[in-house]
């Protein structure tokens, strides 16, 4: 298991294809940090599907309205189109790239927008750089993470078992 050096700042995040332990980035994107650790506080991720999985690109989750398992409003027709009660964030764009194993935050065309999607990067994606807002490195488990079932929309798609900050397990 990777070393944990600030439980704070780390979340551990159970798939259906094994667990993916993720640094958080604070000082690059305090906002979007503080809303990956609130939601994953309350539980919002648990059983939220990989809607949006493109090969040789990125692996995409969170929207707990349409999204999540077992909920009164989960719609696989309508996976992606959601996002949580919360209000949206103001972007934090930063000189972070975007390579393999960045978590970052997914939006709409407007840049503040982004509220609880996310994506990991299966490669080197350098045309998100300065666009998207980065709060997280994968350092463990991104083998998991390239076994995320593919497809846009993805059928019968994996999901987040949990997701739970370092400190609180």
């Amino acid at each position: 298991m990777a070393e944990i050096k600030d439980p704070e700042n780390t979340v551990i995040l159970e798939t259906t294809k094994g667990k993916v332990v993720i640094q958080l980035l604070p000082q690059v994107a305090p906002e979007h940090v503080a809303r990956i650790k609130e939601l994953a506080r309350e539980k919002a991720y648990d059983g939220v599907v990989f809607h949006r999985v493109i090969q040789d690109f990125m692996a995409q989750t969170g929207d707990v309205e349409f999204g999540k398992k077992g909920s009164e409003t989960f719609n696989p027709s309508r996976a992606g189109m959601g996002g949580s009660s919360k209000p949206d964030l103001k972007a934090e764009f930063s000189a972070i790239t975007h390579t393999r194993g960045t978590c970052s935050m997914a939006r709409s065309q407007n840049p503040n927008s982004a509220n609880s999607q996310f994506f990991i990067c299966f490669t080197d994606a350098p045309w998100l750089n300065k666009q998207y807002s980065v709060w997280g490195q994968v350092i463990e488990g991104m083998d998991n993470v390239d076994k995320i079932k593919r497809g846009e929309p993805v059928s019968d798609p994996d999901s987040i078992v949990s997701m739970r900050v370092a400190a609180d397990v």
